[in-house]
């Protein structure tokens, strides 16, 4: 037993293993197909006790981060990365609770933990990915309210999402300092979606464009302070990036367990696969790393749990995991010869969904300017 879980994380842990045996892993194929998540699982899922583990009761369950951690690790072991819970879970609704109203929280909150409605945080623009001062998208005050135009692109929960966090310009001559956010409901006149995305992997994860056109909010609609919406972010990203780093462990961790099935059973020139030096070596590389980087999450995970992982560790720990990740699963995919580029087994699909985790949440190459800062 890993160290930093407790006994009720361990018991949560068999819980969601057997949620996801029973409503995801039987139809998970189907989704990738279609492209998207059906909104009934956000509801069973919710009934279950598998959103908003770590948000304080009444408005959430009233766990701690590792209780998220649990989720997040047994879906990515299942080899499903598809499954948007930690972006509804892990960032949408800390940002609700730390920075929203009484009045805000009560509204959304306790509809999110039941499943009843889903959130998405729309960052990404077009022209604006990393650099958060190139936001185009602009909200302007009109009366009482805001008036909010714009437009943001790679929007996971896109589709199904009914609440949208939107990062928006209040004041450009300020640039990241002039950044603010505003919830967003869906159905409000203006705001539109675009059709799913047609992405390379993470197929069931709905992702979309976003469209604001002058789209009338009330003064309520501004989630924490004009002008903060800078300093929110850089808050949340530690958080952010552990979470896409847990879910790169466990996802190679379930693909290598996979990987050592396969080359003992399959056969090749009257020998196993496993009997070749070779393949032999490619196992070992993978579990000693593997082991190496679970050892350094768990530290990171106590650490977050207790209040004092830092924003440099945060971003070691997504860019350790994400390319180490993306390495060894393209090593055991080899050692499934062309059966690994079948959809017939699960490495190629993991191999596929793994090459957005270097991606969002901060880019390999962003973390590494983080960390050179060091120095």
């Amino acid at each position: 037993m890993r160290s930093v879980f407790r006994d009720d994380h361990e018991q949560f842990r068999v819980q969601v293993e057997r949620f996801i045996a029973a409503e995801i892993a039987p139809y998970y194929a189907q989704w990738e197909r279609e492209g998207i998540t059906p909104r009934a699982l956000w509801r069973k899922a919710g009934e279950a006790g598998l959103l908003n583990c770590a948000i304080a009761a009444p408005h959430g369950l009233g766990g701690d981060f590792g209780h998220a951690a649990v989720v997040i690790e047994a879906l990515a072991r299942a080899n499903c990365l598809g499954i948007g819970f930690s972006i509804h879970s892990d960032m949408v609704a800390p940002y609700l609770a730390a920075f929203g109203t009484a009045g805000q929280q009560q509204k959304w909150l306790p509809r999110m933990t039941s499943g009843e409605i889903i959130g998405a945080v729309a960052m990404t623009e077009p022209g604006a990915g990393s650099d958060l001062k190139a936001v185009t998208t602009r909200a302007r005050r009109a009366g009482d309210g805001w008036r909010l135009s714009g437009q943001k692109t790679f929007i996971t929960n896109g589709v199904n999402a009914g609440l949208v966090i939107v990062l928006a310009s209040t004041n450009p001559d300020l640039g990241a300092r002039g950044l603010s956010l505003f919830v967003v409901e869906e159905g409000t006149p203006g705001f539109g979606k675009g059709a799913p995305l047609a992405k390379i992997g993470q197929h069931s994860q709905d992702t979309c464009e976003l469209f604001f056109d002058d789209v009338q909010l009330s003064a309520d609609a501004l989630l924490g302070e004009e002008g903060a919406a800078f300093e929110y972010v850089t808050r949340k990203l530690t958080q952010e990036r552990l979470a896409i780093a847990l879910r790169a462990a466990a996802s190679l961790e379930g693909q290598l367990a996979d990987a050592a099935t396969y080359a003992k059973a399959r056969k090749a020139f009257g020998r196993r696969v496993i009997d070749f030096q070779h393949s032999r070596f490619k196992l070992a590389d993978a579990l000693a790393k593997s082991t190496m980087l679970r050892v350094f999450l768990d530290d990171c995970l106590a650490r977050h749990m207790s209040g004092e992982l830092d924003a440099v560790t945060a971003a070691m720990a997504k860019l350790n995991a994400t390319e180490l990740q993306g390495q060894v699963l393209d090593d055991l995919l080899q050692l499934y010869g062309g059966y690994g580029y079948m959809s017939e087994y699960g490495i190629g699909r993991a191999w596929a969904d793994a090459r957005a985790l270097r991606i969002f949440g901060g880019t390999s190459e962003i973390l590494r300017e983080i960390v050179g800062k060091q120095f």
